[in-house]
């Protein structure tokens, strides 16, 4: 193919484009130049004030990334690019899974938070609640994001961390992060997580796996957690006795737990699961 007839296919190729304002309703547009100015993509967009809007290009990972109103965008990676504009002269953040993105307007919508970082159905958006228990985020519920700091958004997958999602925010990080399998169970209105195969220092104990469970008192985070319980029991495999303050049974959840009796101060909005990890982790490994 000559230059000349690659220029004028490129001088036919109309590159297509989406856009959105509101994070809910997208409208297809094409752009004849490969390479747009901002001001460009918001006349394709339909806008007419052109000057009292700002655009972002929303990237494939979720992201947003600023476009000036004079400054070019490349359309020729491959699929269809998406933007959002909103008459404005500031931007809210927020981030979602960390991702930072931004927003033209205080308020957004659960539904526009889905849609913009691709969350499916299978999993709740939650709003990070600091030092408290996560709110979760339907899609027509609206979140100012104009209050001090960036609103961070999680996601919970329903099927399978259902009960999990009561938990705040970093504890079910942690848990994601360390590859802990949990359940939660009940007992008259009181909650236990239970870390499923919690490894034991190796030739120490009778069993090399137990179930650890951690009861949340009401207040939680914020309320302080003291023992944790584990199931089955274990003995010191060299004495072939409990471990010392170890030898107490607790009723929970319709079964008898062996209760490690261990206590530390609590500190609020600090501690977590990750606090009675580390605990159960140190008790096991100081046991005689």
């Amino acid at each position: 193919m000559t230059s000349e007839l690659n220029a004028a296919e490129a001088a036919n190729t109309a590159y297509r484009i989406r856009t959105t304002t509101d994070g809910v309703t997208f409208k297809d547009a094409s752009v004849p130049d490969p390479i747009p100015l901002g001001r460009q993509i918001l006349m394709a967009a339909g806008v007419r004030d052109i000057e009292n809007n700002i655009l972002y290009a929303i990237l494939p990972n979720g992201e947003f990334e600023d476009v000036r109103l004079d400054e070019t965008y490349d359309l020729r990676a491959k699929g269809t690019e998406v933007f959002a504009y909103f008459e404005s002269d500031r931007a809210f953040n927020f981030t979602i899974e960390q991702r930072q993105m931004s927003w033209g307007r205080n308020l957004i919508s659960g539904k526009a938070v889905r849609n913009l970082a691709g969350v499916d159905e299978r999993y709740t958006i939650y709003l990070e609640v600091r030092g408290g228990h996560d709110r979760p985020i339907g899609d027509t519920d609206l979140v100012d994001l104009s209050g001090k700091g960036i609103e961070r958004f999680i996601t919970v997958i329903r099927e399978t961390t259902e009960g999990l999602g009561a938990l705040p925010s970093a504890d079910r990080q942690f848990i994601e992060d360390h590859g802990l399998t949990c359940e939660m169970i009940a007992d008259a209105g009181s909650t236990g997580v239970v870390i499923k195969n919690f490894p034991l220092p190796p030739g120490k104990f009778d069993r090399d796996v137990v179930d650890v469970m951690i009861q949340l008192p009401a207040g939680y985070p914020d309320a302080s957690v003291d023992m944790f319980f584990t199931m089955p029991w274990i003995k010191l495999k060299a004495t072939g006795r409990y471990a010392n303050c170890a030898d107490q049974p607790h009723l929970f959840g319709g079964q008898n737990w062996q209760r490690w009796s261990r206590h530390a101060e609590w500190r609020a909005g600090i501690d977590g699961i990750r606090t009675m990890v580390a605990r159960a982790e140190l008790a096991f490994a100081k046991a005689a």
